[in-house]
């Protein structure tokens, strides 16, 4: 019963750092789903995917050259800079299979707009506009741009390729609606 209520109380507050939308320079971006991305039954983070308009289709989102953004919101002290970064370079492997050359630069680039602490609260957004490439913002502040569709891609395809972070937390980004 006290796991319950805890996992309710968390949800609610996870719902508030999830508006139904976000503005992504011109555009208006919608709430595709949210959900948690867990380790050894441990949430390490909530993730939400925003789009110009809802899809369940990872390969069509990942692969599309349009806005849209996914937003990270730290919920575990376990979670370092160093553990972040390790954690995404896994992810960049894994949503390439392996083939991370062409886009090396690109994600040595991501790696330098997070170099600071991260600490349990903290919330990230990742925001693609295909005039400018991938935006990362750190609590409200921008940390830098990557320029590139395959970096966006392979960035986005850490949630939602075939060997994402979470399956759970895919399938949550992915049927997740506001009529809940």
């Amino acid at each position: 019963m006290v796991l319950v209520v805890a996992a309710t109380i968390g949800n609610r507050a996870a719902a508030a750092d999830f508006p139904a939308q976000i503005k992504a320079g011109e555009h208006r971006l919608l709430l595709n789903g949210w959900g948690a991305r867990t380790k050894f039954y441990l949430e390490m983070y909530v993730a939400g995917l925003y789009l110009t308009k809802t899809n369940s289709d990872p390969a069509a989102i990942a692969a599309a050259n349009e806005p849209m953004s996914i937003r990270v919101k730290i919920t575990s002290g376990m979670v370092s800079q160093a553990k972040m970064v390790q954690s995404l370079t896994d992810g960049f492997h894994n949503a390439t299979g392996g083939n991370v050359a062409s886009i090396q630069p690109e994600i040595n680039q991501f790696r330098k707009c997070l170099t600071e602490a991260i600490t349990k609260g903290d919330t990230f957004d990742f925001v693609y506009l295909p005039e400018h490439g991938v935006m990362i913002s750190k609590n409200g502040k921008l940390k830098g741009v990557v320029a590139g569709i395959e970096f966006k891609k392979a960035l986005f395809n850490i949630w939602l390729s075939d060997k994402p972070a979470d399956a759970n937390l895919k399938k949550a980004m992915l049927t997740r609606s506001l009529r809940r």
